[in-house]
C-alpha cells in the first residue's frame, strides 16, 4: 500500500498540487472575509439596540445550527437565481461555482468567529472601559484604543484555529465540482482505479497543510506575545 501511495503522489502530483492551491486559496479567502463579517456580527450582537442584537443572534444560531453542506447548496442554488456570476475560468477554476462556495464558507466562518471576537472583547476587564470613558473617550474610541488591542491577544489564536478547521471543511466543495484536493483525489481514483491509495494521499496532504499551518500560527502567536510583553 505504501508503495502505491508514493507512486500515486509522484505520478499524479500536478493534480494534487492544483487541488491544494485551490483549497488554500479558498480557505484563506473565506477566513479573511469571515473575520470582517464576524466583526460586524459581534458588534451587532453587543449592540444596545435589541433588534440589531437579535438579528445577529438569529443569524449566528441558524448558521451554527445547520450543516455546512446544506448551507453550501442553499447558497449556490439560491444565489444562482438572482446573481449572474462571471462565467470565466481563472487558474482552471470555474468562477460560477467558486464564488458561491466562497460566499457560503465566508458566511459559515463569520458566524463562528463572531463568537470568538465577542468573547475576546468581553474578556477585557470592564474597568478598562470605565477608565477610558472617564478620560472622555467615546465608546468607539475606547474600543479602538483600549479594548481591542487587549482583546486581540485572545482573538488571534482562535482565528488561527478557524483557518485550520476551514482547510478541512473545504473538502465538501468537491460536490460542486470545484477542483480542490478531494476533487483531484476523485479524478486520480477514476484514472487509476485505486480508490484507497487516493484517500491516503488526500489525508497526507490535509495533514501536512494543517501541521504547517498550526506550527506557523504557534510561532506567530509566540512572537505576538513577546511584542505585547
Amino acid at each position: 500500500m505504501a508503495s502505491k501511495v508514493i507512486t500515486m503522489m509522484i505520478d499524479y502530483g500536478p493534480y494534487f498540487w492544483k487541488g491544494t492551491k485551490v483549497t488554500l486559496a479558498l480557505s484563506l479567502n473565506a477566513v479573511v472575509l469571515g473575520v470582517l463579517l464576524a466583526a460586524a456580527l459581534a458588534f451587532m450582537k453587543m449592540s444596545r439596540y435589541r433588534i440589531v442584537s437579535r438579528v445577529a443572534t438569529v443569524y449566528i444560531d441558524v448558521i451554527r445550527g445547520t450543516p455546512l453542506i446544506v448551507q453550501l447548496w442553499i447558497v449556490y442554488l439560491q444565489l444562482s437565481k438572482f446573481i449572474a456570476f462571471p462565467d470565466v475560468i481563472i487558474g482552471g477554476v470555474d468562477m460560477t461555482r467558486y464564488l458561491p462556495c466562497m460566499i457560503a464558507l465566508t458566511m459559515n466562518s463569520g458566524a463562528y468567529v463572531a463568537e470568538i471576537i465577542r468573547g475576546g472583547i468581553q474578556s477585557v476587564d470592564r474597568g478598562q472601559t470605565e477608565a477610558a470613558r472617564s478620560l472622555g473617550m467615546s465608546h468607539w474610541l475606547s474600543m479602538r484604543i483600549v479594548i481591542l488591542p487587549q482583546a486581540i491577544r485572545t482573538i488571534l489564536p482562535a482565528i488561527g484555529n478557524e483557518l485550520v478547521t476551514m482547510i478541512k471543511e473545504t473538502a465538501i466543495i468537491q460536490y460542486l465540482g470545484i477542483a480542490d484536493i478531494m476533487y483531484a483525489r476523485n479524478t486520480v481514483a477514476t484514472i487509476t482505479y485505486s480508490i484507497l491509495p487516493s484517500y491516503y494521499v488526500a489525508a497526507i496532504i490535509y495533514l501536512a497543510l494543517n501541521i504547517v499551518s498550526t506550527r506557523g500560527l504557534n510561532l506567530w502567536e509566540r512572537k505576538l506575545q513577546k511584542a505585547y510583553n
